[in-house]
């Protein structure tokens, strides 16, 4: 696992010693990125289920301003914290540790870009995106990327944000909404 472009170009990432977490693979997040370029400069990004904070590191790198990352688990935490310290990134980086509920209560501001790849099959992303919808935790002109499996197909509405692209690459599917 590596940063593919922008500053950190080449950083190879700490990785999991076990199947636990399940960062997204670098062809998926080079099609992410592509698909986010015209936005990521300047954004603030959440990584809300960072895992090792692969895809919040990527967005650094390309320019975003600022990265809160969250996750429960403290081996993810400390992955992240080594990432983050790898890549140089710590005055742009916050990471919180908590479920999605207190990583979202915490977030000082209205987020550009969410990054949502939660534990599969657990309910995850409608509750994190009704928890964003209910604190107005989404800018204007902001953007929820979810993560998951392709026999898992998302609505077109959720928790009032409209999806208005979904893109499948072998078992994983990117949707967005606005």
């Amino acid at each position: 696992m590596r940063i593919i472009a922008g500053e950190y170009k080449g950083r190879r990432l700490e990785s999991p010693a076990d199947q636990t977490i399940r960062p997204t693979a670098d062809k998926v997040k080079e099609a992410l990125f592509s698909i986010l370029h015209p936005v990521i400069y300047g954004a603030r990004v959440c990584d809300l289920f960072a895992g090792t904070g692969n895809l919040g590191l990527e967005a650094l790198s390309r320019g975003a301003a600022r990265c809160w990352f969250g996750d429960q688990s403290m081996s993810s935490i400390r992955l992240i914290r080594a990432n983050v310290e790898k890549c140089g990134a710590q005055e742009q980086a916050e990471v919180i540790r908590g479920d999605y509920r207190k990583v979202l209560s915490r977030l000082p501001e209205p987020v550009d870009i969410f990054f949502l790849d939660p534990p599969y099959g657990k309910g995850l992303l409608e509750k994190a995106a009704s928890m964003i919808k209910e604190l107005a935790l989404l800018s204007e002109d902001g953007i929820l990327v979810c993560e998951h499996r392709r026999d898992e197909v998302l609505p077109e509405t959720l928790a009032g944000f409209q999806k208005y692209k979904e893109r499948a690459y072998g078992k994983v599917v990117l949707s967005f909404y606005i």
